[in-house]
């Protein structure tokens, strides 16, 4: 009998291609969400009543052509309202609330921009396809300025409070002095937030990425801050012994070649009453229960393009940026953390925070 395949099976064919169809439209609005996110037209259209073209370019100081091509997009993708009788445009209130940079950590902007940086690794990570290996962080470089500058949007210090909010005690050890690491520090935003908040602890940042350890310095520099020092440096060769009052990895550890190196490290150099936090995507480590995560396809996406290939250029494991909360549990337990507690924050809805103690 012959064999039918996939392709023979015409019945509904529409259906899915439709579907492919939106998919790929998506991806398109996307992009131009990051074009209205790094331009400023979402913030110069939440302050506008309906406006033409002219005066949204006018306002927001940009090419009149650009803009209605944009404005043109958005419409069509129902972000933006257009008034034909009056040729006027509109940012509804309710598409303001996740686009603006007034709306702080719910806006949903800065991550469209991550999938034009994303995109360009592509020819590169599908090179790794076939042969197996990883890229350096240096391939992501324009990536990470990107995260990096929308990072010293969003940390301060009340960010910092409510990281130590979920360590009893620790606050005070920083009042009176204290020594941290941040492992995979990236830019540092995190630790030189710290570096201010508490001038009589010490703090040290470690990142294999060397541009973003040279952004992380340059910015100590000019904070003029004498506690904190950053170093191009795997924390997997750490050999630091009891050093620490406070160890972080936010968002890191799925980037490091070797995680598991790491993490028994981490417990080596953590104080005998020290304490280790780590933040990472809140996901299961199994892809069933992580199908309907609204989210799932970009995290799923972004470990492809971007975790895996990072820390197989380490020659290293490749946990995945969705390695989940059960993994994490064993992965801690085999390096020597006897208590985990795993905390939530209200701002951060994609991520858990996990306290370990040894």
């Amino acid at each position: 009998m012959e064999q039918i395949t996939t392709m023979d099976q015409t019945l509904g064919a529409g259906v899915y291609a439709g579907r492919i169809a939106r998919t790929i439209n998506s991806g398109f609005i996307a992009l131009m969400i990051s074009v209205g996110h790094r331009t400023g037209l979402f913030d110069v259209m939440a302050v506008l009543k309906p406006s033409t073209c002219k005066d949204i370019a006018l306002a927001a100081g940009l090419s009149e052509r650009y803009v209605h091509e944009w404005l043109a997009a958005m419409a069509s993708a129902r972000i933006v309202e257009f008034d034909a009788h009056t040729a006027t445009f509109f940012l509804p209130i309710e598409y303001a609330a996740v686009l603006t940079r007034r709306a702080g950590a719910d806006s949903l902007a800065p991550a469209a921009q991550l999938l034009s940086q994303i995109a360009a690794s592509e020819d590169l990570v599908a090179t790794c396809f076939r042969t197996g290996g990883g890229l350096t962080p240096e391939a992501f470089e324009t990536l990470n300025e990107i995260v990096s500058a929308e990072k010293w949007l969003v940390i301060d210090e009340s960010y910092v409070d409510t990281l130590l909010e979920f360590i009893p005690g620790m606050r005070a050890k920083l009042v009176a002095g204290a020594v941290v690491l941040d492992a995979g520090c990236g830019d540092g935003a995190v630790l030189n937030t710290m570096a201010r908040m508490f001038p009589r602890s010490a703090f040290r940042g470690y990142d294999i990425a060397a541009e973003s350890i040279g952004r992380a310095i340059e910015a100590a520099q000019e904070a003029e801050l004498r506690n904190v020092d950053f170093a191009v440096g795997d924390v997997a060769t750490l050999d630091d012994t009891r050093a620490y009052d406070l160890v972080l990895a936010l968002e890191s550890i799925h980037e490091f070649g070797f995680p598991r190196v790491a993490l028994r490290r981490i417990v080596a150099a953590l104080k005998r009453d020290g304490a280790f936090l780590m933040q990472e995507i809140d996901a299961s480590s199994h892809l069933v229960r992580n199908i309907e995560h609204p989210f799932a396809p970009m995290l799923y996406a972004l470990s492809c393009l971007h975790s895996v290939p990072v820390a197989l250029g380490q020659d290293g494991e490749a946990l995945g940026r969705m390695w989940g909360r059960e993994r994490a549990k064993q992965l801690l337990a085999e390096a020597g953390f006897r208590e985990l507690r795993f905390e939530v924050m209200g701002a951060d809805a994609l991520s858990y925070y996990c306290v370990a103690t040894k």
